[in-house]
């Protein structure tokens, strides 16, 4: 059976990832792409990529129009779902939230964060955290999902294997990350523009990130205990990928990263763990729904080193939703996702 997708905000670098994977998936079927700025227009005048592959244009949320779909994707910015999202799920839609207004469970921390009140605590409660590999199980079962950040995607999948197994101390870990001007959305701003993003390389955040806390909480749900984690996000100049260096001083020197690594990501068809001494290269997943990791001891010593890369915009963003929205309603879980990543 044909699953019927709509989009809510459909013009941003997360929307149009999402249209142009939703295109190519066998079964599914795009009814309806909101954009209150762009209504009206195609979608291929817009996005001339899609020009022959989505014959729709772009129109105002509508109600009853998102209702008759199977599942709805918010690409939004923060604030948005939690209030049209209540609504669809009471009618049966299932809801994947690629926003942040769903993936804290602590709704003052969220406030914080994100400077408002959050208006919809009852489904803040049940919506499921949308990370496959830790999961898949309620992720199935969901009504509503929270996408994962893209930064929180790679920090807690490369920290994952080393917190389950209690092999590092939880006070002291860091995550140093890079990612492209295409996490920063398609508004323009001026630290993205060419001239100011070109030539550079600059940390952000430093002093605190609305990512930290989302990671903090997939990190001591790991770890079954509380973590102190130093995060800092830095912009460099290219369009897509993120590269996180992660660091964690182990409990126990003998043990077999590698091993653990691969035994831990063996039958994940979208973790990579590269051979020993392996430096993965954001250009390795570029359009890909693929996380690469290597993990390294310097020196043989007792700080474990972790390298992930992602696509932001794909791992990191629309592909994970993708990802869901196959384990949500019973389609094979890399469905429409087999794309090989691009080079150079």
């Amino acid at each position: 059976m044909t699953i019927t997708a709509g989009i809510v905000g459909g013009t941003g670098y997360t929307g149009v990832e999402l249209l142009r994977l939703l295109a190519g998936h066998p079964d599914v079927a795009l009814r309806v792409i909101t954009s209150r700025a762009q209504a009206g227009q195609s979608v291929s005048a817009v996005y001339p990529n899609l020009r022959g592959h989505i014959d729709l244009a772009f129109s105002n949320p509508d109600p009853e129009t998102l209702a008759g779909c199977d599942v709805v994707f918010f690409a939004t910015p923060n604030g948005t779902a939690m209030e049209m999202a209540p609504a669809l799920v009471e009618r049966g839609v299932r809801v994947i939230d690629l926003g942040a207004d769903f993936r804290l469970r602590d709704l003052d921390v969220w406030s914080h964060w994100y400077g408002m009140a959050h208006t919809c605590p009852q489904l803040a409660a049940e919506a499921v955290y949308g990370l496959p590999e830790y999961g898949r199980t309620a992720i199935r079962e969901a009504r509503l999902l929270a996408n994962p950040g893209c930064y929180p995607t790679a920090v807690q999948l490369g920290f994952l294997p080393l917190l389950e197994a209690g092999l590092v101390t939880t006070d002291g870990l860091v995550a140093d990350a890079k990612s492209g001007a295409s996490g920063a959305g398609r508004v323009p701003k001026p630290h993205t523009l060419l001239c100011e993003a070109g030539e550079n390389f600059h940390a952000y955040g430093a002093s605190g990130h609305r990512h930290l806390p989302e990671i903090r909480q997939g990190l001591e749900r790991a770890a079954g205990q509380a973590v102190g984690l130093t995060f800092v996000p830095h912009l460099v100049p290219m369009i897509r990928g993120i590269h996180a260096t992660l660091y964690a001083r182990l409990r126990d020197t003998d043990a077999d990263l590698q091993a653990l690594y691969e035994q831990r990501f063996a039958d994940e068809p979208f973790v990579d763990v590269l051979p020993p001494g392996s430096h993965p290269e954001t250009r390795s997943v570029r359009g890909s729904n693929m996380v690469r990791i290597a993990v390294h001891r310097p020196e043989g010593g007792d700080m474990a080193l972790v390298l992930a890369v992602e696509d932001n915009l794909v791992k990191g963003a629309a592909g994970q939703a993708v990802q869901n929205m196959n384990l949500m309603l019973g389609r094979p879980e890399t469905r429409g996702l087999a794309g090989i990543s691009v080079l150079p």
